[in-house]
């Protein structure tokens, strides 16, 4: 009789740390939300001569969102330097971005590799007199490709 599988390991989505390369700063890699980590294939639909019954469906290449990377607003920020000289002065070099979930002890479970990021949008939350809410900024990166490293 076979042994019982042990049951799955969820791990919690709150624990993640950013790398930028190049990029180094006591809050640099901290962010309270990353979006964008998703890839889509797209299909071509080709009628095929002679054939009428059905069309002939062939991938085509994979299709990746921007990644968004959002925080509270960071004085003196090496990362928004680089964002705001693409943004202001339309000047772009890449970097590759690292995305690790981290788990309990700070050990990263898995990683995402982002490879050319450059910023194509900088964004600050409204200011409002109203509310007693923290500046936030977020910067989107669009990329060439990402893979799961670990």
């Amino acid at each position: 009789m076979p042994t019982p599988a042990t049951p799955p390991f969820y791990p919690a989505g709150f624990s993640f740390l950013v790398t930028v390369t190049g990029v180094t700063g006591t809050y640099e890699g901290s962010f309270q939300e990353v979006t964008g980590i998703s890839v889509k294939l797209n299909s071509e639909e080709i009628k095929e001569g002679g054939e009428n019954r059905f069309n002939r469906r062939l991938p085509l290449p994979p299709k990746y969102e921007n990644l968004v990377l959002k925080r509270g607003m960071v004085l003196s920020s090496g990362l928004i330097t680089w964002a705001r000289s693409a943004v202001e002065n339309f000047s772009f070099t890449t970097k590759t971005v690292l995305v690790s979930l981290m788990d309990e002890n700070g050990a990263p479970l898995a990683s995402w590799s982002f490879t050319n990021a450059y910023p194509v949008a900088l964004k600050i939350t409204d200011l409002k007199a109203q509310d007693n809410a923290i500046v936030c900024e977020s910067i989107e990166l669009a990329y060439e490709y990402f893979t799961r490293v670990l």
